[in-house]
């Protein structure tokens, strides 16, 4: 028997109304979450056309080859951003003209695996053992509205389909609970000589990896209590007259204990390393991940928000960088340090679901473009008292390079489209020695352990 999928009605709803008398497909996403015994559907959402595409007729996309691959991808990755922890990209949607399903499987088949290898691509973290695997392929007839939904496993290239149940309910996400804390990063990276042919994404990437590692052992405290992992989350709370748990929307407050050392029995000793520059990220980040009221465990929650952390971060990122390399930036003088503030967090409610997504906005963005790009991206119309600014204060990037150890190429792994002079990301023009403190980390270390013994 194949997984089973609860889905939204409203899921529904939105894939019986497409009308495809101007396309002969419409493809798009699927977002929810995976559990050990079945997936759950909150939201579909169609590709968005190309700007040159607006005014293609039927006959200009007449075969499923027509299908842009790149397009999709780079569709996934923009929603996935916009996910908050416990959401994923479960799958793809196709919706056809009758004369199309023959061929159909094919295309959907080589679509959910390029989306999953694009999205996992810049992730800090990976998927464990434990982790659902299987992401959903959905294809709808236009004209009769019948459904047909399979599975492929994305850890095995060679997977083959299989038939899964799909099945609608009303008001699923009305009472998922959420997990929020506030993460303060401190991160320095040092950039080493030896990496300078790499590019400043790259080397920040390296860095945010090895924190990445302190957040994933971190301990984390759930309304100040440790539980234990294989516990239900709502483990002593009061039961209905039914002997259920009461499942209305709750919010659980958490907080993060990071280690100094990721092994106590870790010997470190002090290192010199020649650097060609840093860059240090500090700032306080809001982070939050939603998880299903069906008897969930305390080790899926805390889980949930790891990656969320590790993506809020990382995203945050990946957008500034982006942004610098797509408006041109002045140079700044020799030995000047670079300042930039990442893009804050804000959280916009769905109508007629406790759960919320998320979007990125830089201190000169307006609330018009966040709009604007809900609509483009999620196909969601969303209004000003929507949206909720998690950050008053943000995260901040300080940089530095120094100018004469930039190679020619350190950027020649980005679009050509989006490279114009780029000056910004040759940051901070600075050289130095830097010498790591583990000298004075391991003999704290040493004495915690003395004292305890």
């Amino acid at each position: 028997m194949g997984r089973s999928y609860i889905v939204e009605e409203a899921v529904g709803r939105y894939l019986l109304n497409f009308n495809n008398q101007e396309k002969a497909f419409v493809s798009g996403l699927l977002i929810g979450q995976c559990s050990s015994q079945r997936d759950y559907v909150v939201l579909a959402t169609r590709t968005p056309p190309r700007e040159e595409q607006n005014e293609d007729t039927r006959s200009s996309q007449s075969h499923l080859d027509d299908f842009d691959e790149e397009w999709i991808t780079a569709h996934a990755n923009q929603v996935s951003r916009m996910l908050p922890g416990g959401l994923l990209v479960l799958g793809i949607f196709i919706i056809t003209t009758p004369d199309l399903g023959k061929d159909v499987q094919t295309a959907l088949r080589r679509l959910v695996f390029a989306v999953e290898k694009s999205i996992t691509k810049k992730r800090l973290w990976n998927l464990t053992e434990d982790d659902i695997s299987d992401r959903v392929t959905l294809h709808v007839c236009s004209s009769t509205k019948k459904i047909l939904c399979r599975t492929y496993d994305i850890r095995d290239p060679k997977s083959s389909a299989k038939p899964a149940d799909w099945k609608y309910q009303n008001g699923l996400s009305n009472s998922w609970l959420s997990l929020d804390c506030t993460i303060h990063v401190n991160i320095h990276v040092p950039l080493s000589s030896t990496t300078a042919s790499y590019s400043l994404e790259k080397n920040t990437k390296n860095g945010l990896s090895r924190w990445a590692k302190q957040i994933e052992g971190g301990v984390y405290l759930i309304n100040g209590q440790v539980k234990e992992e294989d516990c239900e989350l709502l483990e002593g709370q009061k039961k209905s007259s039914r002997g259920n748990t009461q499942t209305t929307s709750q919010t659980f407050d958490v907080r993060v204990l990071t280690h100094l050392l990721l092994n106590s029995n870790h010997r470190s000793t002090a290192t010199v390393q020649v650097c060609s520059g840093s860059v240090n990220l500090r700032g306080s980040v809001t982070c939050r991940a939603y998880i299903h009221s069906n008897k969930p465990k305390v080790k899926d929650a805390v889980q949930a928000l790891k990656r969320d952390i590790l993506n809020t971060v990382s995203d945050r990122c990946e957008i500034l960088f982006e942004d610098l390399l797509m408006n041109e930036i002045p140079s700044k003088k020799e030995s000047e340090k670079e300042f930039h503030a990442l893009p804050h967090r804000i959280f916009v409610s769905i109508p007629g679901s406790s759960v919320m997504l998320c979007d990125y906005k830089f201190g000169d963005e307006s609330t018009r473009e966040i709009q604007d790009r809900f609509m483009e991206l999620l196909d969601q119309q969303v209004g000003i008292d929507d949206l909720e600014i998690a950050e008053d204060i943000t995260a901040s990037i300080n940089s530095c390079m120094k100018r004469e150890d930039i190679p020619d190429n350190t950027y020649d792994d980005q679009p050509k489209h989006l490279v114009k002079t780029t000056v910004a990301l040759r940051i901070k023009q600075n050289i130095g020695v830097v010498i790591a403190a583990v000298v004075a980390l391991f003999a704290a270390g040493f004495s915690f352990h003395y004292f305890s013994d």
